[in-house]
């Protein structure tokens, strides 16, 4: 491998070879030769002197790419479309005369824009599946183990680990509707010529307006899509392509959040990422666990939001019915977003699928708050016994600051229930109170609220989407 010179770290160290296959010039030239095939087919049934002939050669050579001729050409010519129609025609000698007939460039450089987009995001889907049904099988284990919640990262009532794990899921479900519809809505720009008028189209077919439309019809059938946009300029609206970065910008988003959460967990020594035998945390601290899956998510996600501006703005900046200022800028800016939110999804899937509870520190850790948590049940009880409900809160408020202030100032333990049964007002044993400790009692309903948002909106989608399960993802460093 030559170390003299840039190599996308998106490539090397990221995405995998499957979705760099579907960005990858092979795959744009292959798509290329498919989509003059298609138009010569349609040509040919519609009526065009094109024979079956010419068809078949075309066929021959649809996947040997005779690349060096190309190059060659386009150093010679400067346009990449017609240095391809060149060394097609080359192999192609019978059918060189018709290919491309009556398309401008964007015939086929925006219809495979389309149709890679489209590959990228079925794989996106496939990828983000897998992690949602492993994330769904982490979330059921633990949907009774309670943790202390918190809000604004301070503690707050108890929920259960399985819980928390659902929110991260309903992020994702949302993406996936999203990813779904969006899928669903992709059509082919088809051939629609240098204005969007299709005027070259209705010149060849002698003014018939119907088998016009019917060549849109056509390439769109062969080339396996519902149909083609109704209207366009010379190509497709660019406003697809910020559509399709909103969605890789939504699921990039979901993923930060997740790695935030365990990042923070970590820290806490609650939940860790995997971390293999021989990984090093730290060239300095040898004891360190950093939890770098967690970071590489974030930092990844944080590019594709960023990312997902330049679409937009290309969009915005478009001039009537076709300018060029759009073609180096996203040439960079949709494949790295996909390859991103690739390796994104990779490493989501691998931190699910290795994810270590430490059941006893998340134990600990919620026994230490509890008491705070239990003063309105502990209240509750003492009315009960004939207490009175003002002056009990006025007691339990200043010693549960008594308590706050032993553990932030003195470093001691959390001592609010030996205050509680210290205090005649209450009435209380340590026993009593001791009684009212079980986590399980401030947990509400996360436990249900779980099993059923699993049970009725998530397990329809993985049972939907069964063909697609299975995968393990790889990571490179």
């Amino acid at each position: 491998m030559n170390q003299d010179k840039y190599v996308s770290p998106l490539s090397e160290r990221y995405a995998s070879r499957e979705m760099q296959y579907i960005f990858s010039p092979d795959m744009k030239f292959r798509t290329w030769r498919r989509l003059w095939i298609a138009l010569a087919e349609a040509e040919h049934e519609l009526g065009l002197p094109i024979t079956t002939e010419q068809i078949e050669e075309l066929k021959a050579h649809q996947d040997d790419i005779n690349y060096e001729v190309a190059k060659e050409r386009e150093a010679l010519v400067r346009h990449d479309v017609m240095s391809h129609v060149y060394a097609y025609g080359v192999q192609c000698p019978k059918a060189k005369g018709i290919i491309h007939l009556g398309a401008t460039s964007c015939y086929v450089g925006d219809n495979t824009d389309i149709i890679v987009m489209t590959e990228a995001l079925k794989l996106v889907k496939k990828k983000l599946v897998n992690v949602m049904n492993e994330l769904s099988k982490f979330a059921l284990k633990y949907k009774a183990l309670p943790t202390l919640a918190f809000t604004h990262f301070q503690p707050a009532q108890p929920t259960t680990v399985g819980k928390r794990a659902s929110l991260w899921l309903q992020e994702l479900k949302l993406d996936y509707d999203d990813l779904c519809y969006l899928i669903d809505s992709m059509r082919l720009l088809g051939s629609k010529g240098t204005t969007g008028t299709q005027a070259s189209f209705l010149e060849l077919f002698e003014g018939n307006h119907e088998k016009v439309k019917q060549v849109d019809k056509k390439i769109a059938e062969k080339m396996g899509f519902a149909s083609c946009y109704a209207v366009s300029g010379q190509t497709y609206s660019r406003k697809v392509d910020t559509r399709v970065l909103n969605v890789l910008a939504g699921i990039a988003a979901s993923a930060h959040k997740f790695s935030n959460d365990i990042r923070l967990l970590q820290h806490l020594k609650e939940i860790e990422e995997p971390f293999e035998k021989n990984q090093i945390g730290s060239s300095a601290m040898a004891y360190k666990r950093n939890p770098m899956r967690s970071e590489r998510i974030a930092s990844l996600a944080r590019y594709v939001m960023v990312d997902m501006l330049n679409p937009a703005i290309t969009s915005a900046t478009q001039w009537f019915e076709r300018t060029l200022d759009d073609s180096a800028n996203k040439r960079l800016s949709v494949p790295e977003a996909f390859l991103a939110v690739d390796g994104i999804l990779d490493l989501y899937l691998n931190v699910v699928d290795g994810l270590v509870v430490y059941e006893k520190v998340i134990e600990k850790r919620l026994m230490a708050e509890l008491p705070f948590m239990a003063t309105e049940n502990i209240m509750m009880d003492a009315v009960k016994k004939g207490g009175d409900r003002q002056e009990l809160h006025e007691r339990i408020r200043t010693l549960s600051m008594e308590a706050g202030r032993n553990v932030k100032e003195k470093g001691l333990e959390n001592n609010l229930l030996e205050l509680i049964a210290a205090d005649p007002a209450f009435g209380m044993s340590l026993e009593d109170l001791k009684q009212s400790m079980n986590p399980a009692q401030y947990t509400g309903r996360a436990k249900e609220q779980t099993e059923e948002f699993i049970a009725e909106v998530i397990q329809p989608i993985l049972d939907e989407n069964r063909a697609l399960l299975g995968l393990s993802a790889e990571i490179k460093v």
